[in-house]
């Protein structure tokens, strides 16, 4: 039964640019998923494929410095078409940009499995040594996977400055192998895995496996991403209708954890898709907006509300354009 519910489910979250997941930590069902989509920069971008990196990077115009944020896409490998649309709007809005793919493409994990830490560290290094990045004015944004990727980066980098993840995980979740081979934790440190939660067993949905995991935390702690020593804001933005994974309840995990130095932003009618800058209602994207939780109107008007309050909160915590 979970099988047959698996399918169209991971489709829809490919579609949406969402993370995905599968039954159980041992061999998970061979499944036939459709090419992961590489976007190419859009303008004022260009391929990054130097110091072991892939990404698409925008150094921004002019002879001033920008605050630079690393943006991470989700379970599409990190160079998706949606995390593009945020990469475009961002760098439109002065940012300098680092569009990081993680895995899934030539010269990275082929799969979503013991994905190294240190690989985000060398892309926050290499950010700093930009002429055109001020070196102290460093952000993360993302989103799912991303999201899971970007507290856990936070968590040890002090230096960082801001924090924005959308429909977010407070725990590390096992690795995700679309070829459906065994597979350890989603992220490793020194060669190791870390720890982590598995899907839990006996679900008929993809948001009861991962409901069924995060019960068994106490039995985990140490699956637990150690927010609390973060040093920058954090903002998480969640729907209440997240089909996918609890985001909104993993969200208030968070920002208990985090205590006054977290916001949340939680939206009803709105689900995984809640994150990112609103589409034209004639955009091929609009329509997938639901897949995963609430409706496509319901995700719109989410995005419509947040990406305002998320650009004001880079502008709050990296400080405006006319400041750098």
């Amino acid at each position: 039964m979970f099988n047959r519910l698996l399918r169209p489910l991971i489709l829809a979250a490919l579609l949406s640019a969402s993370g995905l997941a599968q039954p159980s930590n041992s061999v998970q069902p061979s499944l036939v998923m459709p090419p992961i989509v590489v976007a190419a920069p859009g303008p004022g971008g260009s391929r990054l494929t130097d110091h072991g990196l892939v990404a698409n990077w925008y150094p921004g115009t002019g002879a001033r410095k920008h605050a630079a944020i690393l943006l991470l896409g989700g379970s599409e490998g990190g160079l998706g078409p949606g995390t593009a649309r945020q990469a475009s709007d961002l760098a439109a809005h002065g940012y300098a940009v680092l569009q990081l793919a993680y895995f899934g493409v030539p010269g990275l994990p082929p799969q979503l499995d013991m994905v190294p830490l240190d690989y985000f560290d060398k892309a926050l290094s290499w950010l700093r040594r930009q002429p055109s990045v001020k070196a102290d004015r460093i952000g993360i944004m993302g989103a799912s996977k991303g999201a899971e990727a970007a507290l856990l980066i936070a968590s040890h980098n002090p230096d960082v400055r801001a924090v924005i993840v959308g429909a977010p995980s407070a725990v590390a979740w096992q690795g995700i192998d679309f070829s459906g081979q065994k597979v350890q934790s989603s992220w490793s440190l020194n060669g190791r895995p870390l720890e982590h939660l598995s899907y839990g067993d006996g679900a008929t949905t993809m948001l009861g496996a991962y409901e069924a995991g995060l019960n068994t935390l106490a039995s985990h702690p140490g699956a637990a991403i150690p927010v609390a020593h973060i040093k920058a804001r954090v903002m998480l933005v969640c729907g209440r209708s997240d089909a996918l994974w609890p985001s909104c309840s993993m969200s208030e995990m968070v920002a208990r954890a985090m205590g006054g130095r977290a916001t949340v932003l939680a939206y009803s009618d709105a689900g995984h898709a809640v994150f990112g800058p609103p589409l034209l209602a004639t955009s091929p994207g609009y329509a997938s907006l639901g897949a995963l939780g609430g409706t496509a109107a319901g995700n719109q008007a989410a995005r419509a509300d947040a990406w305002p309050k998320v650009l004001r909160f880079l502008t709050v915590n990296l400080g405006s354009v006319d400041e750098l």
